[in-house]
């Protein structure tokens, strides 16, 4: 007789517990165990959270452990049932580990391999083939490609949170803390009080009556400096949307501005074209705003954009301050384009300015953070698990950086960009501007501009000689740094050469999924890979997928308290026309521009759920969950949290000099996926 020693653990979401009766069989290359029951002597015993052991006995060996098989039955009602592991003792004292990490529910089996990861190419057993094909192709079954809008980067097939497949919706944990933050949004701010507090905006002293229940010390920070053009122009380097700035080196024909007009601004005592050469010129165009259809979902509220251009200039002081802004884009002849200055009247400048602001807020949440993480990143999701065994390294490697993306993207699609919507009621590009601009955001996304390094170099701004204090880009490459370091040995362990990338079929079908599926109604598809041939190309392709969900979202998405609660610096939507003449601007006509005391509300309340971590969130580098089983896979993490920890200690040094710290790349805080 041998006896093989099975440990069961169950997870510790609410709910993760099951009354029904858990089956489970060894599979041996050799033979297989009884079916045999997991002791249910006491009902707590399948509890959440806890371990059960049992001994199962048999004539002979089995052989190497290849699987595990689970059947779950019905007892008075059918429930679902959590399993994170499982661990068998051998007789001869071999452990086997088997990643689980999943709900079961309806099936009537579930087969878990054995838990080191594999390459498709390395599987010799038909019953291990066998079991890897029916996975898949159960999986593809629930993760089906769908186009919510036309033109849209492909999203998964559910229209509501309900349908989505189980193992990727919120856990009741999360859900319930998501719901409980809108309500601590509507207490703790003091929304439903505002209208009490002031009937309509006469001065910007009636925003402040709001930073009552609000202010933090950034978005106080913000309140007191806002008017500032160094404070301005500090926002484009690290503020929500740190990703507009380009070096200017050509003036865009359509932008009026002179050299008379900016001379008094240039402290070098040089030209305009001299400092366009020099390279201490930058500029953020918003032309994709041009001809996009303003919000008219609410016909008693009119509403406006603008497509500007702003000018930058990187002084003898280092500061980055704004020096010309133009509002429209005239082309009918006889027509000026007014260029606005600091040195004109304090009005007129200040409204540019918030006119500029309120452009870059509506291209943040729609393209920078919608587009070019929340959508970008559930195509990686998708693809993942549809191509992906749970058994691949790859898949093991990417499973912590996309938990709840397609839970938080469904959800947005019910309640936050969908008709009737949070945005389309708050935001200026409301309604049919948001497909408008989504739309166009998507002729600009191309692979390259998913590399961070790229991207800096794209734009020209990688040089810290020339641009300094740009900690986004400073910070970021550190932790793009730590990601591909720690991508690179996983691949290394599991890829020996180029050639083993090549018969992958299975991240060769990855790819594929993402470009020729995920992103077909991207006209810079081609430009994505539909095919890895080398070990450096699937590092720098895992890497985007995982800073793209962990990095490049923290930067983007968890400041947007701190710098958008003080509503007159980056006003969500405008509700006076742009003006194009100078000296016709008063107070009055800027606070009838802001945003409206409702939609001010909704605003406040939507960016303060949207800046909160969760109570169980998970920071880069923490996995909980054990996937991978090797020694030299584990190793290659603890060396992750290791260069995490340097750059963590590094980002806070440099915080202590600083009058306003920079956190949002900071590795412990940043969560490992897109989850909110």
């Amino acid at each position: 007789m041998f006896t093989y020693t099975v440990s069961v653990v169950t997870g510790n979401q609410v709910f993760a517990g099951t009354l029904n009766y858990i089956y489970l069989t060894l599979v041996g290359k050799e033979r297989s165990s009884d079916r045999t029951l997991l002791d249910k002597s006491w009902f707590e015993r399948l509890d959440r959270g806890t371990v059960v052991s049992i001994d199962i006995h048999v004539e002979e060996t089995l052989g190497e452990l290849l699987l595990v098989k689970l059947e779950k039955e019905k007892f008075l009602i059918n429930d679902d049932w959590y399993c994170r592991s499982i661990s068998v003792t051998a007789p001869a004292g071999d452990c086997f580990e088997f990643p689980c990490y999943r709900w079961i529910a309806d099936q009537k089996e579930l087969v878990l391999p054995e838990g080191r990861g594999r390459l498709p190419q390395d599987e010799k057993l038909s019953i291990l083939k066998e079991c890897r094909h029916l996975e898949l192709e159960n999986r593809r079954e629930k993760f089906r490609w769908n186009e919510w809008k036309s033109g849209f980067l492909m999203s998964i097939d559910a229209n509501k949170s309900s349908e989505l497949p189980l193992d990727v919706q919120f856990d009741t944990a999360k859900a319930v803390d998501f719901s409980l933050n809108a309500f601590k949004a509507a207490e703790n701010l003091g929304l439903n009080k505002l209208e009490s507090l002031f009937q309509s905006w006469k001065d910007f002293a009636d925003f402040e009556k709001v930073f009552i229940t609000i202010k933090n010390t950034e978005s106080e920070y913000v309140m007191q400096n806002w008017t500032k053009d160094a404070v301005f122009g500090y926002q484009f380097l690290n503020g929500c949307n740190p990703v507009m700035i380009k070096k200017c080196t050509k003036l865009p024909d359509k932008f009026a501005v002179t050299q008379e007009m900016v001379e008094n601004s240039l402290d070098r005592g040089t030209t305009l074209q001299e400092e366009l050469k020099a390279g201490n010129i930058y500029i953020a165009d918003y032309e994709i705003l041009e001809d996009v259809q303003p919000n008219d979902t609410d016909p008693s509220t009119q509403q406006y954009l603008a497509a500007p251009f702003c000018l930058f200039y990187k002084n003898g002081q280092n500061e980055f301050i704004p020096i010309a802004i133009q509002l429209s884009r005239q082309t009918t002849p006889g027509e000026k384009n007014t260029v606005f200055l600091p040195t004109d009247d304090e009005y007129d400048w200040l409204l540019a300015k918030m006119w500029v602001k309120s452009s870059d807020y509506n291209i943040h949440q729609l393209i920078t953070h919608l587009l070019r993480t929340h959508l970008i990143s559930e195509v990686f999701t998708i693809a993942m698990f549809r191509q992906l065994s749970a058994v691949h390294p790859v898949y093991k490697l990417l499973i912590p950086h996309v938990r709840f993306t397609i839970a938080i993207n469904t959800a947005a699609r019910e309640t936050l960009i969908n008709e009737g919507g949070v945005f389309g009621k708050v935001d200026s590009t409301g309604g049919i501007g948001i497909e408008q601009v989504i739309r166009k955001g998507m002729q600009t996304l191309t692979y390259k501009s998913l590399c961070f390094p790229e991207a800096m170099k794209i734009r020209n701004v990688d040089s810290k000689e020339d641009l300094p204090n740009y900690y986004y880009r400073d910070d970021g490459m550190m932790v793009w740094e730590a990601v591909k370091s720690f991508v690179s040995d996983v691949v290394k362990i599991y890829y020996s050469s180029d050639a083993t990338v090549q018969g992958d079929e299975e991240i060769q079908a990855f790819v594929q999924d993402v470009c020729s599926y995920g992103m077909k109604n991207c006209p810079n598809n081609g430009e994505f890979p539909n095919a890895l041939k080398t070990r450096e190309q699937l590092v720098e392709y895992l890497t985007i997928v995982i800073f793209t969900a962990s990095a490049q979202h923290a930067a983007i998405n968890f400041g947007q308290f701190d710098w958008y609660a003080w509503i007159p610096n980056t006003p969500s939507t405008m509700r006076k026309p742009p003006p194009t003449e100078k000296g016709k601007v008063d107070m009055k006509y800027i606070m009838e521009s802001l945003p409206d005391r409702g939609r001010s509300s909704l605003h406040l309340g939507t960016i303060w759920i949207l800046s909160q971590f969760q109570d169980n969130e998970l920071f880069l580098g923490v996995y909980p969950d054990k996937y991978f089983t090797e020694e030299p896979a584990m190793e290659a993490i603890k060396n992750f949290r290791k260069k995490l920890v340097d750059v963590t200690k590094t980002i806070r040094s440099r915080n202590e000099t600083l009058e306003l710290p920079y956190w949002y790349l900071c590795p412990d805080r940043i969560p490992n996926s897109v989850a909110i």
